[in-house]
């Protein structure tokens, strides 16, 4: 058992620094963890085995905390492409959800028992080790083996890091270097959240009357459609970007042959694999919004959206959110949108198909049928697909149009295709289903658009980010396409100064933005031309 104690001491606290590695050296396996001597070394010199106890513990907590938090920042690498900063802890509920929609309730509750078990095990392990290496070393017959036991873990390390070309192993301190960069993040954050202040309020558009804003869109009905995990990927470079560009080149050869045109771009966005709401504020307000406690901060306040503008303007505002399955306050308080659309008014009586609950097929359709429905208000409205989220499976097909119904025509499909499972256990069989998901989704907007039957229809189609890293590999840029549709050739003009390429795919030479640049020009594109 002393042997098994030493053990943990030696090679848990190591971990945090591992995981933080990525693509660790040998060097990282070959160190001594400086937390285990310390706490060694505190538990040596208190006399009273009640004041050992309490510091075993704490020695446990901490290792147990880096843990934690380094396995969760690897986490966010792998799907986000970003670190985890601890102030947007907030954000592990979502993530809870996500997994909870893609396994089922159950499955992602057992999972976090799972989880929870080895939390507590794993400190309780680590407290055991410290105070039975202690107990040894005090001991008049096991002292010297403990000492030769540690000991002797110093000199495999050192032989060890001498066959991996280490000259000299040092002493770790990983568990603390982790949370010491956690504490780092979190006030690099505070310092952000002070800069993202006076930039809310430094808003050039802010103080425009009314009559001065979009101008050139009288009359129009906006919508603007992000579709789910539609980056770059999804159309250049990869096995599956074929499928995706034929969609993209059938659609604008139709939507040509129809009447109406189009240009597309690039931009880039603030989120990486998930946290969708991050592009839609970071477009909606001009802002920069990388982070839950910059959305958190800046839906807090009186930022000027794109929603607002055109209510200002005398548009009605919606908004269409299929995810949403309970009332979201934002809509109205900060976008101030007059009327919100989810899962729960939108008639919908169908399957789900994994994390999506509605198709976008249905979304779009009920959004046709009820709300351009002939005699309306010009409208400007955001709506957010949601078939092409993570995990990518089961998947909808497209139905004929005018047979979508309450939706209990998608009945069949959940069990006619593979399952999220079943996708997940290849990467290729991942990366295949994320092509066809992208496909659905276009095909979904493609389809809208052929039957709106409204002469006076923008649409404004993006991608929110990049898909998880799984399919974007690793290193993959923020760039996400972006396309104007439009019937009235004057609303095109009004944007050729930004040299967007024609058609709905952008070459890659194609312009390039920060997905924050978009509210101000477009503002600006508008208003002049009014």
């Amino acid at each position: 058992m002393l042997g098994l104690a030493i053990a943990c001491l030696v090679v848990v606290p190591l971990i945090p620094g591992i995981l933080a590695a990525g693509e660790p050296t040998a060097g990282e396996f070959v160190r001594i963890p400086a937390e285990s001597v310390i706490v060694l070394l505190v538990l040596a010199l208190l006399p009273w085995r009640a004041a050992r106890i309490p510091v075993a513990m704490l020695f446990g907590a901490v290792v147990v905390a880096a843990l934690l938090l380094a396995g969760i920042d690897r986490g966010y690498l792998a799907a986000l492409g970003t670190h985890f900063d601890p102030a947007d802890l907030q954000q592990l509920p979502e993530a809870f959800g996500v997994v909870a929609d893609a396994l089922g309730r159950p499955a992602a509750w057992a999972l976090l028992g799972v989880v929870a078990v080895l939390v507590v095990g794993t400190g309780a392990v680590l407290a055991w080790a410290a105070l039975r290496t202690d107990a040894a070393l005090r001991a008049r017959r096991q002292g010297p083996t403990a000492l030769a036991a540690v000991a002797g873990a110093w000199t495999v390390s050192a032989l060890l890091a001498l066959q991996a070309g280490v000259v000299q192993p040092a002493a770790a301190a990983a568990s603390v270097d982790t949370i010491g960069t956690a504490v780092a993040r979190a006030s690099a954050a505070r310092a952000a959240a002070l800069a993202l202040e006076r930039q809310i309020v430094d808003d050039p558009m802010a103080g425009v009357p009314a009559s001065r804003l979009l101008g050139a869109l009288r009359g129009k009905d906006v919508v603007l459609v992000f579709v789910e995990s539609y980056g770059q990927v999804a159309v250049q470079g990869t096995a599956f970007s074929a499928g995706v560009d034929d969609v993209l080149r059938r659609g604008t050869a139709e939507l040509t042959a129809s009447g109406y045109g189009s240009r597309s771009a690039w931009l880039t966005s603030p989120t990486f694999g998930g946290i969708s709401w991050l592009a839609h504020a970071t477009l909606q307000t001009g802002l920069w919004i990388p982070t839950q406690t910059a959305y958190d901060q800046v839906i807090g306040s009186r930022r000027l959206t794109l929603s607002d503008a055109f209510l200002r303007a005398g548009w009605q505002t919606v908004s269409d959110v299929p995810s949403d399955a309970q009332p979201w306050p934002p809509a109205k308080t900060f976008y101030h949108d007059q009327t919100v659309l989810n899962a729960l008014n939108t008639g919908y009586a169908g399957p789900t198909f994994g994390y999506a609950r509605i198709p976008d097929e249905y979304t779009l359709k009920w959004f046709a049928d009820h709300v351009l429905r002939p005699g309306h208000r010009p409208l400007f409205a955001e709506i957010d697909l949601v078939s092409s989220h993570t995990p990518w499976a089961p998947l909808p097909r497209l139905v004929p149009w005018a047979v979508a119904g309450d939706g209990t025509v998608y009945d069949s499909q959940p069990a006619q295709s593979s399952s999220a499972a079943a996708v997940w256990q290849h990467p290729e069989t991942v990366q295949e289903f994320y092509g066809r998901s992208i496909q659905y989704s276009l095909g979904s907007v493609l389809t809208f658009l052929r039957h709106a039957h409204d002469p006076n229809l923008v649409v404004i189609a993006l991608g929110d980010h990049q898909p998880a890293t799984i399919v974007s590999g690793a290193g993959a840029n923020h760039r996400v396409p972006v396309s104007i549709i439009a019937k009235d050739p004057a609303v095109l003009h009004a944007i050729a100064g930004w040299q967007w390429q024609a058609g709905l795919l952008p070459a890659p030479d194609a312009p390039l933005w920060r997905m924050d640049a978009f509210r101000d020009r477009f503002l600006a594109a508008f208003a002049a031309a009014g």
